[in-house]
């Protein structure tokens, strides 16, 4: 008898998550994952467990995603995408699927994850569904200085969501930066090794305090070595954060 082998793949897609609750399934609410998994395991006929590169917080989106899945068979790569992309709702497109080795995993094996944060600082009819608004002056050249801060320390429960299941709240940052486009629209980038819960709108909610002089580089060094997400700034909403690329060694 022939023995059957397994194959595992990598799902890239994207999604506009405003009408979603986040990636992770959870009972009573649509999620990116279960319309996914519902979309793949319809089109291959049998059920399909993906597994993701992470989760994301209701209305937040995803501009490069990953989520790995197992199947028996070779996969004709273009036709599924294409079959994917016509049984999905218009805010979640599949780009590609990369066949990997049986060992590889979504989750585990990515080394850094990048994530933008946008704002626009006069009223605009046009992108307040994916742009957080904010109409105060910012010192954006402040809040730069104090994201260089974040580069000193590895320990980031002040900007924890409390109550997580986390073994460490240890993060390794690599980029961390504001830019200023168009007059309008001001992008904050991050990337690490792993980010907490909240941890990315915590941090902007913190450094736009900065930016309204309501703290100084110090007092934000300070609420950093605190560890108490109480003496942060306030959570951003989660329309403005894009998860912009998962990086792996192989891909």
């Amino acid at each position: 008898m022939k023995q059957q082998i397994t194959l595992r793949y990598f799902l890239e897609f994207a999604y506009n998550g405003t009408h979603y609750h986040g990636w992770q399934v959870q009972p009573n609410a649509t999620t990116v994952q279960e319309t996914l998994t519902n979309a793949i395991s319809t089109l291959l006929r049998q059920p399909i467990e993906l597994v993701g590169a992470g989760r994301t917080d209701a209305g937040v989106h995803a501009k490069q995603m990953y989520a790995h899945f197992d199947y028996e068979q070779a996969i004709d790569i273009p036709v599924l995408v294409q079959k994917m992309n016509s049984f999905l709702p218009i805010d979640i497109v599949v780009y590609n699927i990369h066949p990997v080795d049986t060992e590889a995993h979504a989750r585990f094996d990515a080394t850094a994850r990048t994530y933008e944060y946008h704002m626009h600082l006069f009223k605009d009819a046009f992108c307040d569904d994916l742009s957080f608004y904010h109409f105060k002056p910012l010192n954006v050249e402040l809040m730069n200085e104090a994201a260089k801060i974040l580069f000193e320390y590895e320990d980031f429960e002040c900007f924890s969501k409390t109550h997580t299941d986390v073994f460490t709240f240890n993060c390794t940052i690599y980029t961390a930066h504001w830019e200023l486009k168009e007059n309008n629209k001001l992008i904050f980038t991050i990337s690490a090794n792993r980010f907490l819960r909240n941890m990315v709108r915590a941090i902007v909610g913190t450094l736009i305090s900065v930016g309204l002089e309501k703290i100084n580089l110090a007092e934000f060094r300070k609420i950093i070595e605190s560890k108490n997400r109480g003496k942060a700034g306030f959570s951003v909403p989660g329309k403005g954060l894009f998860l912009t690329k998962v990086t792996y060694p192989y891909l």
